[in-house]
């Protein structure tokens, strides 16, 4: 999914997640600076979070967009409070979209040195990649 597409998704998606106070688009947060992301709400505390974006191998932006289906990615519904990662990873592994392989949290990847170092990629069956990085 091309980064805006990820952003409607993703928006769509927490809305519908018990424990989400309010979901919106950076855009409409206030943010200017950043075009892809999310401002959401839970438990009375704001987290931001950009997107970006790696296209999968051959693709091109002037090029209409490819959507691959494959086996989506499952997680267990999040519970309410706990990390920002991995409540995010939850969401979109409960969501089971045919479009995700996979979700990386950057905060378990065997060269992780620390906690802050918080953030997603989420793998697409098509190849591309979603960087999903706190502000």
């Amino acid at each position: 999914m091309r980064p805006e597409r990820f952003q409607d998704w993703l928006i769509d998606t927490v809305k519908n997640t018990p424990g989400a106070d309010r979901v919106q688009s950076l855009a409409e947060a206030g943010d200017t600076k950043h075009p892809c992301g999310l401002a959401v709400t839970r438990g009375g505390r704001e987290e931001r979070w950009q997107i970006t974006h790696q296209l999968a191998d051959g693709e091109k932006h002037e090029h209409e967009e490819s959507r691959v289906e494959g086996v989506p990615y499952s997680a267990p519904v999040p519970q309410p409070g706990g990390a920002a990662d991995l409540w995010l990873a939850g969401v979109i592994g409960a969501a089971e979209s045919p479009e995700i392989a996979r979700v990386e949290r950057w905060t378990e990847r065997p060269d992780a040195t620390d906690a802050t170092q918080a953030g997603l990629t989420v793998f697409h069956h098509s190849g591309a990649r979603n960087f999903v990085r706190p502000l």
